[in-house]
C-alpha cells in the first residue's frame, strides 16, 4: 500500500473537515463540504488553496539565462526586469508537451513553478538539459522543497490577504500589476493565479504556512478544494496538463500557439524543428471551447463530430456553475465551423464552439443563449 504524502496543511484540511483524495501521490482536499459553494465563493468574495504540492524550482548560475531559453518554448529574454512572470511549455525534441509552467525573473536567477503531477519527470528532465545542451552552461536547477504555497484568488482576495503578509512586503506587493512578483527574505508572493479571479500565490517557508492559513481563514477566505479549483480553471479557459495537453500534443494544437517565441529566428529550443515542421506542414488540430446547446453534461474524452471536417473529442468538460451550462475544451479538426455534435450517453447534442475564456473576474465571455 502506497503512503500518500502530505502538505503541512493536511492537518488543518481534515479538522476543517475536507474530503481528501489522492493526488498525483498527495492526500488533498477535493472539497469541504460543498464544491458549487466554494466555486462561486471564489467567483463572488475569496477563496484559499493549498498548492504546496506543486513544485518550486529554482535556477541559478551564470548560464541560467542561456539554459531557460533552450530548455522553454517562450522565451525569457522577454523577462526585461526582475519580478516579471512568463507562461510557457516545456517541450521534448518532438515538440510534445511535456508540462507547462511559470518562470520568474529575479536578481539571483529564475524561480520555475512546476506541476505537482509531472514533479519526478520535470526535474530530471530539466537536469538532462542542463547536462547535455549544447555549450553547456554553468547552471544549478535546485528543487526549494522548504517552501511551500498558498494561491488566494477571488475579487476580495488581495484586500483580505495583504494586511496579513509581512510588513516590509506589503507596499510592494500592493503595488504589484497582474504577471508580476516581488520577494522578502524567503516569502515571494506572484499576483497571478489560475482560476481567472485577482489575487496572490504566496510563497512561503513552511513553518510560517499554518500561520498564514489560519489567519486567512479568520479573515473570511474561504478554504476550496481541488473540485471547485477545476471548474474555475475550466471556466478561465486554461488548460489542465494530462488532460488537455501532453507529451502526445504540441502547443499549436493547445490553443497555446501565443506562448511559442519563434522569434528571433536564431534562438534554438527543445522541440524548435518539430514545431516549424508542424507549422509549415499545417496543424491538424486545434483546442477550442465548446457550450452544449442541448441538455447533458460534458466530461473528458467524449466523441466530437464536425460533420465533413472529422472527429476529434473533449480534452475536459464540466457543468459550469457560473454560465449554468456544461463546458468543455475540445481537440477538433482544424477545418471544423462552428457548429458540432458532442456524443452523450449514445445520443448526437450539439454545441457551439467559442474561444476560452469563458469566464473572467466573475463575468460570461461567451454568449449563452
Amino acid at each position: 500500500m502506497t503512503t500518500l504524502k502530505q502538505t503541512t496543511l493536511h492537518d488543518a484540511h481534515v479538522a476543517a473537515g475536507a474530503r481528501m483524495v489522492d493526488f498525483a501521490g498527495w492526500s488533498m482536499p477535493v472539497h469541504y463540504g460543498s464544491q458549487l459553494e466554494e466555486h462561486h465563493g471564489v467567483r463572488r468574495e475569496a477563496g484559499m488553496f493549498d498548492v504546496s504540492h506543486m513544485t518550486v524550482v529554482d535556477v541559478t548560475g551564470s548560464g541560467a539565462r542561456d539554459y531557460l531559453r533552450y530548455l522553454l518554448a517562450n522565451d525569457v529574454d522577454k523577462l526585461k526586469e526582475n519580478g516579471r512572470a512568463l507562461y510557457s511549455c516545456m517541450l521534448n525534441e518532438q515538440g510534445g508537451v511535456l508540462d507547462d509552467l511559470i518562470t520568474y525573473r529575479r536578481e539571483q536567477g529564475y524561480r520555475v513553478v512546476v506541476n505537482a503531477a509531472t514533479r519526478d519527470k520535470d526535474l530530471a528532465w530539466m537536469q538532462q538539459v542542463a547536462r547535455d545542451m549544447p555549450g553547456a552552461p554553468q547552471v544549478s536547477v535546485q528543487e526549494r522543497d522548504d517552501l511551500d504555497m498558498i494561491a488566494v484568488q477571488g475579487p476580495k482576495a488581495r484586500a483580505l490577504c495583504l494586511p496579513l503578509l509581512p510588513e516590509a512586503l506589503r507596499a510592494d506587493v500592493e503595488a504589484l500589476s497582474p504577471f508580476r512578483a516581488t520577494e522578502w527574505q524567503d516569502w515571494f508572493v506572484a499576483r497571478t493565479g489560475y482560476t481567472g479571479e485577482d489575487g496572490f500565490e504566496v510563497v512561503l517557508p513552511k513553518g510560517e504556512t499554518r500561520a498564514l492559513w489560519d489567519a486567512l481563514a479568520a479573515a473570511g477566505v474561504r478554504p476550496t478544494g481541488l473540485g471547485a479549483r477545476d471548474t474555475l480553471r475550466l471556466e478561465a479557459g486554461m488548460n489542465l496538463y494530462g488532460t488537455d495537453m501532453d507529451e502526445q500534443v504540441t502547443p499549436l494544437e493547445s490553443g497555446l500557439g501565443w506562448t511559442v517565441a519563434l522569434a528571433p529566428a536564431d534562438r534554438d529550443f527543445m522541440g524548435r524543428a518539430a514545431l516549424e515542421k508542424q507549422k509549415a506542414e499545417g496543424v491538424p488540430r486545434r483546442l477550442v471551447g465548446l457550450v452544449l446547446e442541448g441538455r447533458g453534461v460534458l466530461r473528458g474524452h467524449m466523441a466530437v463530430s464536425a460533420g465533413e471536417a472529422g472527429q476529434g473529442e473533449t480534452t475536459s468538460g464540466s457543468f459550469s456553475p457560473t454560465l449554468g451550462v456544461a463546458i468543455a475544451l475540445a481537440r477538433i479538426p482544424a477545418g471544423a465551423g462552428e457548429q458540432v455534435e458532442v456524443e452523450i450517453r449514445g445520443k448526437q447534442v450539439p454545441a457551439r464552439v467559442v474561444k476560452p475564456p469563458f469566464v473572467r473576474n466573475g463575468q460570461a465571455l461567451v454568449q449563452i443563449h
